[in-house]
């Protein structure tokens, strides 16, 4: 079953080019061999007379057919097409990566989209060819694939660590989908697997080309002293993750991105996959991107010199916010160090620390429990900050992934001191729309004026139309101008159209 946007001839001209962009977009099964392959798999052609095209891996393999040996067709990129849709369909698609379904069930799963079981399955057999728990199966076997090359637990600790609830229904998934036994994969791990290194350490594929120095660089501007580090190229921070505290370190490289993973619980390790994938944007798609923007009359040029610009993530939705209401009207510098000190009185140390990475950023639980006046802050900024936590501890302000990014907004806008700058802002770096355009930002505005255009919110709307459906990745090009570059993020000042409650 095909995405909507994909047709059979397109898919076929794709497999013939050995085209990698398509990779992860869509899987061609062949029916002659029972296999099915990524675009860009090196073997002969089929003829058309014996492809299937399926829009995820999960629809091959229910539909019988194994992983390919040769291109490991389940290791692809992610399709970008589940971020750019804010529907039923996509936010189940990105809650299931982040292993709801193992932790909570498909009943789980239908309680955070707010629609029942059966409209669940229906939706996503629909669109993509298979229901949540096929979804969830393949996702589990993929990252069991992983833990067999890369590490030396027992089947039983991967089989748990994967989210198989036996160790029966983890060899049975192996053998469906890769065709070999758990110990055949693991026989055919390269000797420097382990490496000898701490920490678990896998390669994060994506679609070139791909900007890494621009991406560190705002990061390294960013980064929180005690929950995130750049050093060496490299970007390190702890992540607060279902079953306990993670740190990653994520470092490009040529044609992916080398992580390590050091984690509390190894069944969180599939989830911490995820959330890396999203801080460094590595599942969007830079070439369609760029035909969008690169012809645009007015910010082309700059989309053109600077190929494989991401969109930065952000480690988790209630962190993205309070930083973003910690850097109202303030520098770089100063919101680094406001959320520093907010670190040092209310993060969680870790009982292992990886470098400078020593802390968890603040729970929304423990900011709840503050009173706004202990926080050396303006006062109606310490209370936004507060009445912020509170919502997102009691449940009623969904930031993750999966939210709905209409209401999650609205929300938003509704806590006294936030405005539509910092919703904005959350919906782009945490909520993983790659549509979010931050209306009156500074940074832009600055932009704007040096290509001859009033930067007025007004006038930026009326621009960002063309830029639709990628206005993030605007964004992004327009902050990295020179003129704007030192104005972003954190740093609005007055002329910033966010308003802070009296």
């Amino acid at each position: 079953m095909l995405s909507a946007v994909l047709d059979f001839d397109n898919c076929y001209a794709a497999i013939r080019a050995k085209d990698a962009r398509f990779d992860g977009w869509f899987y061609t099964a062949v029916t002659s061999t029972g296999v099915y392959c990524r675009p860009s798999c090196p073997a002969r052609t089929p003829l058309q007379r014996n492809v299937a095209f399926y829009a995820t891996a999960a629809a091959a393999q229910q539909a019988g057919f194994r992983a390919c040996k040769r291109c490991r067709p389940e290791a692809a990129p992610g399709s970008p097409e589940w971020d750019s849709r804010g529907d039923l369909v996509g936010r189940s698609m990105r809650l299931i990566a982040d292993g709801v379904v193992d932790r909570e069930g498909v009943a789980g799963l239908a309680r955070r989209v707010g629609f029942t079981e059966r409209h669940l399955h229906r939706c996503l057999v629909d669109a993509v060819g298979a229901g949540p728990l096929a979804l969830a199966r393949a996702r589990r076997a993929q990252t069991a694939r992983l833990l067999l090359e890369r590490t030396d637990l027992t089947a039983a600790q991967v089989a748990l660590s994967a989210g198989f609830r036996s160790v029966r229904q983890f060899n049975t998934s192996i053998r469906e989908i890769f065709a070999a036994t758990p110990s055949e994969l693991r026989a055919r791990r390269r000797p420097a697997a382990l490496g000898g290194e701490p920490g678990v350490t896998v390669s994060l594929p994506y679609r070139a080309p791909f900007d890494a120095g621009r991406l560190l660089a705002f990061f390294a501007a960013r980064a929180v002293p005690g929950v995130e580090e750049v050093e060496g190229g490299c970007y390190r921070r702890s992540l607060r993750l279902p079953h306990g505290p993670g740190v990653v370190e994520l470092e490009p490289r040529d044609g992916n991105v080398r992580a390590t993973f050091w984690l509390a619980d190894m069944r969180d390790f599939a989830p911490a996959l995820d959330r890396c994938r999203q801080l460094f944007d590595l599942d969007a798609d830079p070439a369609a991107i760029g035909e969008r923007l690169g012809a645009d009359p007015l910010i082309g040029a700059a989309v053109r010199a600077r190929p494989g610009l991401r969109v930065p993530g952000g480690g988790d939705g209630h962190e993205t916010a309070t930083r973003a209401l910690l850097g109202q009207q303030v520098s770089l510098a100063a919101a680094r160090t406001h959320a520093a000190r907010l670190v040092a009185a209310h993060g969680e140390p870790l009982a292992a620390p990886v470098g400078r990475v020593t802390h968890l950023f603040p729970s929304a639980d423990a900011l709840a429990a503050i009173r706004p006046e202990e926080l050396a802050l303006p006062a109606a900024r310490a209370r936004a900050l507060v009445c912020l936590a509170r919502g997102a501890a009691a449940g009623e302000l969904a930031l993750d992934c999966g939210a709905d990014r209409v209401a999650a907004r609205e929300a938003l806008c509704a806590l006294p001191g936030v405005g539509e700058w910092t919703a904005a802002y959350v919906a782009m770096r945490a909520l993983r729309d790659p549509d979010a355009f931050i209306a009156g930002d500074l940074g832009v505005r600055r932009a704007l004026a040096a290509l001859g255009h009033d930067g007025g919110p007004r006038v930026q709307l009326q621009l960002a139309e063309a830029w639709r459906p990628y206005r993030a990745y605007a964004v992004m090009h327009l902050w990295a101008m020179p003129l704007a570059a030192r104005h972003t993020g954190a740093g609005l000042r007055r002329r910033s159209r966010e308003a802070v409650a009296a």
